[in-house]
C-alpha cells in the first residue's frame, strides 16, 4: 500500500515512518510537509530501508493541494498538529478522497466532531482510526486492558507522566516546548489549550466541562496512590461511550505540585485574556523569573503524585457483585518509553497501522483505539518492538509488557 505520512518530518512523524518502512505491505511513503527540505532530509537519513519514499511539499491549509495528495495514497498518517486546528479539516478530506486514516489527536474537541463523522466514513468506506498516539492511544488500550472481566464501570482514569520519570524524562520535557524552527512546537501549544478554559471529564455517567487541573486523589491495588491532575484529552470522551462509565472519569497528568502550580498560573493568565496558548507555550520554554518564583510560593497547594505509577489506567467497578479497582500499566522498558514523547507516540501509530494494513483492524467509520485496535496483538508487537537484544527480559516481566493488578474497592 501507498502510505501519506502528513507532518512526516516532524518528531512524532519521523518516528511513524522510521517504523511504518519496516512494515509488511507498506509499497511506498510519501513524506509530505509544508517544509520541503525536512521532508527531503527524512527520505535520506532513512534511504536503504527497502521502502520506495519521495518527499512531497503539503500544506494541509492549501485544500486542493490536501486533496491531490490523499486521492494519491491508500493511507494517511495524519501527525500536523495541534489537532483542534487542523485535525477536522484532513478527516474531512480524507473521507472525501476515500483515503484510510490514522492520526495522534490529542485534543478532545476535535475527538468529538470527528466521531460526528463515522457514517460518512462508513458509506465511503474509509476506516478512520483517531488518536493512536500514547495519550491517547496507548492509555486507551490500558483502559481495555483493565476492564475486561469487568460486568460494569464505575470510574475509569488515564494517566500519563509529565515529570516524575526520572533524568529521561526531565530531559524530554525540556526539549517538549519548542519546535526545529525555534518556535513552540504544535504539542506544547496543544498543552496550553488543555490546561486552560474547560475541558471534558465524566461526572456520574455523565460527559461535563469543568475547569483543568482538578485533584484527583486515588488509591490503586499494590498500595499505590497520590494525587494527579485533570487535563483536558480524548480519553474520558471516547472511554465513556465504549464502556458505559457510569462514575467518574478523566485523563489525568502524574506531575510534581511544583510544576502544576507553575502551569495553573499559566491557566489563569490564559483564561484572563493575559497569555494566548503560543505566548503561554513560549513561556513554558523560557520561564519567567516571576511565575517561578510564584509557582514556588504556591506550590504547597498542590498535592504530590507520591506512589502512583508514571503511566496507567485504573478502573473501578464489579465482577460477579463484587467491587474491584483494576489497574493496568506498562512494566520495564514499556515504562521507560513514555520518557520519550516522540518514540512513545510515533511507535504506537505504526502498529496500529500494521493492524490495518494485516486486516486486523480495518472496519470502515471513525473509531477510537479502543474500539478498533486489538489490545492484545498491540502490546505484544510493541513488547517484541522495544525489547532490548542486549539482555534477557526480566523472568517477571509479563510477554506483552502489561501489569495487571487488583484489588477490592473501597
Amino acid at each position: 500500500m501507498k502510505i501519506l505520512a502528513l507532518g512526516g518530518p516532524g518528531a512524532m512523524g519521523a518516528v511513524a515512518v522510521r517504523v511504518a518502512a519496516g512494515l509488511p505491505g507498506v509499497q511506498e511513503i510519501v513524506v509530505a510537509d509544508r517544509d520541503l527540505t525536512a521532508a527531503r532530509k527524512l527520505v535520506h537519513a532513512l534511504a536503504g530501508t527497502g521502502v520506495s519514499m519521495r518527499p512531497q511539499q503539503v500544506d494541509v491549509t492549501d485544500g486542493t493541494a490536501l486533496r491531490d495528495a490523499l486521492a494519491s495514497a491508500d493511507v494517511v498518517l495524519n501527525t500536523v498538529g495541534p489537532y483542534y486546528r487542523f485535525g477536522l479539516t484532513v478527516l474531512r478530506a480524507a473521507i472525501g478522497t476515500r483515503t484510510h486514516y490514522l492520526d495522534i489527536c490529542d485534543d478532545w474537541e476535535p475527538t468529538l466532531h470527528m466521531l460526528e463523522l463515522h457514517d460518512a466514513a462508513q458509506a465511503a468506506g474509509v476506516c478512520a482510526v483517531v488518536g493512536m498516539g500514547a495519550s491517547p492511544g496507548v492509555s486507551n488500550l490500558l483502559a481495555a486492558r483493565a476492564v475486561r472481566g469487568l460486568d460494569t464501570v464505575e470510574d475509569l482514569y488515564t494517566a500519563w507522566p509529565v515529570d516524575v520519570s526520572g533524568t529521561a524524562g526531565k530531559q524530554n520535557e525540556e526539549e517538549l516546548p519548542l519546535g526545529p524552527d525555534g518556535r513552540p512546537s504544535a504539542a506544547t501549544v496543544h498543552w496550553m489549550q488543555q490546561i486552560s478554559g474547560s475541558v471534558a471529564i465524566v461526572q456520574a455517567g455523565e460527559l461535563v466541562r469543568r475547569p483543568p487541573l482538578l485533584p484527583v486523589t486515588l488509591a490503586l491495588p499494590g498500595g499505590r496512590a497520590g494525587t494527579a491532575y485533570v487535563v483536558g484529552h480524548p480519553e474520558p470522551v471516547t472511554l465513556h461511550s465504549s464502556y458505559r462509565i457510569t462514575g467518574d472519569a478523566a485523563n489525568l497528568m502524574v506531575i510534581t505540585p511544583g510544576t502544576v502550580a507553575y502551569l495553573d498560573l499559566l491557566r489563569q493568565d490564559i483564561d484572563d485574556g493575559r497569555l494566548t496558548n503560543e505566548t503561554a507555550a513560549a513561556d513554558l520554554a523560557k520561564p519567567s523569573t516571576r511565575r517561578a518564583l510564584l509557582a514556588v510560593m504556591h506550590a504547597f497547594k498542590f498535592k504530590p503524585p507520591k506512589s502512583l505509577p508514571p503511566f496507567f489506567a485504573a478502573a473501578t467497578g464489579r465482577r460477579d457483585g463484587q467491587a474491584v479497582t483494576v489497574l493496568a500499566h506498562l512494566a520495564g522498558t514499556g515504562e521507560e518509553l513514555m520518557n520519550d514523547m516522540a518514540e512513545a507516540t510515533g511507535i504506537p501509530l505504526a502498529l496500529g497501522l500494521a493492524q490495518f494494513l494485516d486486516g486486523t483492524a480495518s472496519r470502515p467509520g471513525v473509531h477510537p483505539p479502543e474500539t478498533l485496535i486489538d489490545p492484545d496483538r498491540f502490546f505484544r508487537d510493541l513488547a517484541r518492538h522495544i525489547h532490548d537484544p542486549a539482555g534477557p527480559a526480566s523472568p517477571d516481566a509479563p510477554p506483552d509488557g502489561v501489569v495487571i493488578e487488583q484489588a477490592p474497592s473501597r
